[in-house]
């Protein structure tokens, strides 16, 4: 393909569902790489292609479609995954003027909660659509893989961009010896109220722990799925669990800061992760990490920094958290490993520095 015309130089459109500043692992990461890209010199043009993916209606399709066909011919073209795969017919016709980069954090069809003809449809029709991309950017090694064998993609397409950690402060956290009713070992669970992110289960596993002294915070979206958010009141009050269970809803990072360093552990049962963004953040922290198998959280969380049971296990989540609250030789050891891998994360500079070789190789 021809370079791009001198006017697109450092520039790009950067198209993503909905509202940017949605709280979410897919959007943070959408954030932090435009704010690093913005920072080493490039001029990035933000378009929301509308609400409602990755199930809109037709007249947010149409006008998504209108909207890619509106942008100077030549600029590349970056596409959050959760618009790009239910678009394929707007993603064909956009391709014909530019180099389309599609951003994956993990296929549509993996999402928790869809009936068979939902993940068939989705699967068929994000196919199609990154058929038609020049490059696809995979948030981890697992994502990357998922593209080559269930969906087709060449290898040669893929870069694959780990999101960046956040730098965190001294003092990480201090393992505790002892607690009481009074002060109680202090959980934090961090994400959307969907379910993918598992809280259900979790509440199940809490439960037979009634007898120890624990609390659990969980700070995430709870809009995006009302149905999901009624399910979690209800199945804490089913186990009279209302006066040790606090929701926060969506917080500012100064409270979410807060919350992590007043923690004891970090517990998140999703049954499947891109790439597990809040775990990583755990790591950060330096807090003993509880989380599952499911997905791109084994290739984050390694052994020696948490302990992953299978997904949608509650007993055996039982048992890891009742472990990591009565052994604190085992807390020390998880909490020395999480600093330990944390340094191991790249930064977010790091990142977009992969990113922009990307949309480089992409404009020649």
């Amino acid at each position: 393909m021809s370079a791009a015309p001198p006017s697109c130089a450092n520039t790009f459109v950067f198209a993503y569902p909905g509202d940017f500043q949605t709280v979410s692992g897919g959007y943070i990461y959408d954030r932090c790489i435009v704010r690093e890209l913005t920072a080493l010199g490039w001029e990035v043009e933000l378009l929301s292609l509308g609400p409602g993916f990755p199930f809109p209606d037709q007249e947010t399709l149409n006008e998504a479609g209108q909207l890619l066909s509106q942008i100077q011919p030549g600029k590349p073209i970056v596409i959050d995954g959760l618009a790009l795969g239910v678009m394929p017919e707007a993603i064909a016709r956009a391709s014909v003027n530019h180099p389309i980069i599609a951003l994956i954090h993990h296929p549509l069809t993996y999402e928790s909660g869809l009936t068979e003809d939902q993940q068939v449809k989705l699967q068929k029709s994000e196919t199609l659509a990154l058929s038609y991309v020049k490059h696809v950017i995979a948030n981890s090694p697992l994502t990357t893989q998922n593209l080559t064998e269930s969906f087709g993609v060449e290898s040669k397409r893929i870069s694959t961009v780990i999101p960046g950690a956040n730098p965190v402060s001294h003092p990480l956290h201090q393992v505790r010896t002892r607690f009481t009713n009074q002060d109680e070992f202090k959980w934090l669970s961090v994400g959307s109220i969907i379910p993918r992110k598992g809280f259900d289960i979790l509440i199940k596993a809490l439960a037979p722990l009634n007898a120890m002294p624990w609390s659990l915070s969980i700070v995430g979206d709870t809009n995006r799925d009302p149905s999901a958010h009624a399910d979690l009141l209800r199945i804490i009050t089913h186990f009279d669990l209302q006066d040790r269970i606090q929701i926060h809803g969506v917080i500012d990072y100064a409270r979410l800061d807060s919350l992590y360093r007043k923690a004891d552990g970090f517990v998140l049962a999703s049954l499947f992760e891109g790439y597990g963004m809040a775990y990583a953040e755990a790591l950060s922290y330096g807090l003993p990490v509880i989380g599952t198998s499911g997905g791109a959280i084994i290739q984050t969380v390694p052994d020696y920094a948490g302990i992953l049971i299978p997904p949608g296990d509650a007993s055996s989540l039982t048992e890891a958290l009742r472990l990591v609250m009565s052994d604190r030789y085992r807390r020390e050891q998880l909490s020395l490993g999480a600093q330990e891998a944390a340094k191991k994360l790249p930064t977010w500079q790091e990142s977009a520095r992969i990113f922009e070789d990307v949309i480089q190789t992409c404009m020649n």
